[in-house]
This record gives structure tokens, C-alpha cells and sequence, in this order.
């Protein structure tokens, strides 16, 4: 589950230079892309900014097909079901999907952009937390897929260079064997948590670390996300009780039981449920906290009409499904109910979201990003 932990990912505004990424497709990688920028009809891929602008979507497929190749970065087999994602496209189109370093976290998807700048290793598409994503937007590329008008518009930035597409609940996986279920972010601070509470990652680089930290802010401060710092605060008390465990809890470190509570999206602790024995989900009473994963495109594509067809891709029903049979909630669900093309299987077992939803806005994104950069390390160092 790492990653973010398992994916963690979301970074904060400002934050230091991170250490480069060790890319499992670096290695001896070539410089030229100029071959990939162009489609046999003439198109200019990298700049394309719809479908229309290759001729309509087979000629998209074509000049991908031609490409032969997509690199994506960060995608964990087991997080939002991204490995039936990867051979649903595989089996769609005639492309290979080279998958580097799933464990890394949203922040090190861009310094993976920056070490391998020009090189056809680089990653073609990022999947992004909210913080890092609107710290980036000099990385990614415009495009508006063809069903743009099914994705809500405060779900998208207007031209596409970044788009929500799926989101979970911040949840508290726990060993059922080991522990109590928590019923209040109280109860994790008495002495039977000590040693055993985790969170995916380090907020400020991290998306599901960020939620952890942003469902603490929402329940200590009345639902509100205009300030973070409550919090902190609380993850600065659990650890000064000497209940934060300072390990990214992954799937073995969750069977092993290391790592006994964790704070992750309902999607990955659900999706652990399912293999761990005694694994059990709970969402706290009151508000819920939600932030979607946003996909963009690397402006320095090495493959940009790959990269455009999975955006096509991920958007699709097909794609939309499938985050939703993980127990991910899609972007385009409304639409997927109202066309009648939803999974009703999967909807009827994931369920529906909560009443009392929490999403920061971008500004409150924004503004905790900077905070935690500031406040964090402080809080439970």
C-alpha cells in the first residue's frame, strides 16, 4: 500500500527539493522524443488539446498506437484498482504500459518529470494529489476529453490541464484482532493505540497523509478546512502520547502487524479488508473527509498521443467502472447513473458516500499545504 502510501500522495506548496527518484525505467534512456511528437498526419501531439484536433478519436488511436508506449508513474496494482486499469488499456490498444516506481508519492511523480526531462523513460501522465497537483500546473499539458461535458465543471480546471477523477472517504483501517474499533479521534490517544496509529505518508508530500491530517482539522474544528493547524494538533498530541507510529504502513507491514491502525482512503483499507485476515474499516461519526486524485499530462510527454488516449481511457466508462468496483468513488458517476452505463453491482457495494462531506477548495488546499510545510515536521518530530 505504500505509495502514497500506499500511494501517498499530495504535496505541499514551497517544500524543499526532494531526493531524486531512483526510476526503475531510467537506466540508459535516449533524448530524442522529437519522433513522438508528430502523428502520421501531421498532427502535433504534444500540443493537441482534443481528439478533434487529430481528427476525431480513431485518429487519436492511430497516431498512439503508432507511439506504442505509455509511461506512467505511481500507480500501485492494488490502489483504486489501477492494475485491472493498466490491462484493460493494454487489452483496448495496441500499447505497451511501462509502469515505474507505484510506491512513490505525488511529489516525487514531479521530480521523476524533472530528472528525466527529455529522456523517453519520462513520465507521460501523473495521477496527483490536490496540493501537489496546483503546485505544478507548469508541468502539464491542456486536453479536454471527449466527454469533458460529463466531468463537473468545479472537478476540472477549465482548459484540462488537470481533472478530478476519483475520490474515497479518509477512513481508519485497524487489526480487529489486536484492537477495539475507534468510535472518535479521542479514543486513538488512550493507551491501547500506544505504538499503533499510522498514516500513508508525510502530509506534505503525501495525498492520503494530507486527508489524515485534513479529517483531524474537520473534526476537531467543527467541519471547518479553513485552518489545518487543529489538526496538526491533534497528530502532535498522539504522538506526545506516544501513539503515532512513524511507518508507512503497506499491505505487509498491515499482515504483519506492524503497522495495527491506519488512516488511509476507504478504497485501500477496504481493498486490504479483503486479503488480511481481522482487517476492518471504519468511518468516524461526523463529517467525512474527501479530495480527489486529479490526472494531468506531462507537458514533456515522451509519448504525448499515448498520453492523451489514456486520458480518453481513464474518463471512459470502462476506466470510470473500475475505480468504482475498488470502492473508488468516479468523477463521473452522475453521468455513469444517469446513462445507465454504472456498475449498479459495484455502486450497491461501495455505497454512497456520506451525508456530511468535507473537500477543501483550492485556496484551503493551498493555504494547508503552506502550513504543514511550516508546521508539521515541528508537530510530530
Amino acid at each position: 500500500m505504500q505509495r502514497r502510501t500506499t500511494r501517498t500522495r499530495t504535496a505541499a506548496t514551497g517544500i524543499a527539493a526532494f531526493a531524486i527518484v531512483a526510476m526503475t525505467l531510467a537506466g540508459c534512456a535516449g533524448s530524442d522524443t522529437d519522433a513522438a511528437t508528430d502523428s502520421d498526419s501531421g498532427v502535433d501531439a504534444a500540443t493537441a488539446t482534443s481528439a478533434e484536433d487529430f481528427g476525431g478519436l480513431d485518429a487519436l488511436v492511430e497516431a498512439a498506437e503508432a507511439e506504442g508506449e505509455l509511461n506512467v508513474i505511481a500507480l500501485p496494482e492494488n490502489w483504486a484498482n489501477y492494475g485491472q486499469i493498466i490491462e484493460a488499456f493494454q487489452a483496448e490498444y495496441d500499447i505497451t504500459v511501462n509502469s515505474a516506481d507505484p510506491d512513490v508519492s505525488s511529489a516525487e511523480e514531479i521530480t521523476a518529470a524533472d530528472n528525466l526531462r527529455g529522456q523517453d523513460t519520462a513520465p507521460d501522465v501523473f495521477d496527483l494529489g490536490t496540493a501537489v497537483a496546483l503546485d505544478s500546473l507548469d508541468y502539464f499539458a491542456p486536453y479536454q476529453v471527449e466527454n469533458w461535458d460529463e466531468i463537473p465543471d468545479e472537478n476540472k480546471e477549465s482548459t484540462g490541464l488537470w481533472v478530478n477523477d476519483y475520490t474515497g472517504s479518509m477512513s481508519i483501517g485497524y487489526n480487529s484482532n489486536e484492537v477495539d474499533e475507534p468510535e472518535s479521534l479521542d479514543d486513538l490517544l488512550a493507551e491501547e493505540y500506544r505504538g499503533k496509529v499510522a498514516i500513508n505518508g508525510d502530509p506534505t508530500q503525501a495525498g492520503a497523509a494530507f486527508a489524515a491530517v485534513g479529517l483531524a482539522a474537520a473534526q476537531e474544528n467543527d467541519g471547518s478546512l479553513d485552518d489545518f493547524q487543529p489538526g496538526i494538533d491533534y497528530f502532535a498530541e498522539l504522538n506526545a502520547a506516544g501513539n503515532f507510529l512513524p511507518l508507512d504502513p503497506t499491505e505487509a507491514t498491515i499482515a504483519s502487524g506492524e503497522t495495527p491502525v491506519v488512516f488511509d482512503w476507504s478504497y485501500n483499507n477496504l481493498a486490504v479488508a479483503s486479503t488480511v485476515d481481522g482487517w476492518e474499516v471504519t468511518t468516524l461519526p461526523g463529517v467525512a473527509y474527501t479530495s480527489y486524485y486529479n490526472q494531468a499530462i506531462n507537458a514533456d510527454a515522451p509519448h504525448p498521443a499515448a498520453a492523451r488516449l489514456w486520458q480518453e481511457f481513464i474518463f471512459s466508462p470502462t476506466a470510470q467502472n473500475l475505480y468504482l468496483a475498488a470502492g473508488a468513488y468516479p468523477v463521473t458517476l452522475t453521468a455513469l447513473v444517469d446513462a445507465g452505463t454504472v456498475d449498479q453491482e459495484a455502486l450497491d457495494a461501495v455505497g454512497e458516500l456520506p451525508d456530511e462531506l468535507v473537500t477543501p477548495t483550492t485556496e484551503q488546499s493551498e493555504a494547508a499545504a503552506t502550513l504543514l510545510a511550516s508546521n508539521w515536521a515541528t508537530a510530530v518530530g
